[in-house]
């Protein structure tokens, strides 16, 4: 590279030429290799590192936007759930007619503490005991 051409636009404030467009001269590549200018901040080029990209306030908003949202859709979102089969377990009745998590479906035929007894078969009058957690949906508040 023998040539650097810097095409540059100087304040009004300072003396020279304006727009140049030649030749960088020896003075002109301090600021293309980076060495620090005492005159302006952090080194940048321009004086002004603080409004390039994105940071400030916009940064702290946006990372805010996103820990709320991680929020909504990690735990608050399972834990309504949680809450709505809860209720469902508090008021299960006799009769009712339920689905287990492993897919029976069987009529509530007795309500202990932690232990429900379902009647599958109607014919044979079948019943098994099973836990309360094992209840995955009521199907006669369901209707669908």
């Amino acid at each position: 590279m023998n040539h650097i051409w810097i095409l540059a636009q100087t304040d009004s404030s300072e003396t020279g030429p304006g727009i140049s467009s030649g030749p960088a001269t020896s003075e002109d590549q301090t600021a293309t290799t980076g060495e620090s200018d005492p005159t302006t901040p952090g080194g940048a080029p321009g004086g002004d590192s603080g409004s390039r990209g994105f940071g400030g306030p916009q940064q702290l908003i946006f990372m805010g936007f996103i820990f709320v949202m991680m929020y909504l859709l990690l735990f608050r979102g399972p834990r309504k759930k949680q809450q709505q089969h809860k209720q469902m377990m508090q008021t299960l009745v006799k009769s009712d007619r339920v689905q287990t998590i492993g897919g029976i479906i069987g009529t509530v035929v007795d309500i202990r503490d932690d232990e429900i007894t379902l009647k599958i078969d109607e014919s044979n009058n079948t019943k098994i005991k099973i836990l309360r957690s094992a209840i995955s949906r009521n199907m006669s508040k369901d209707k669908s």
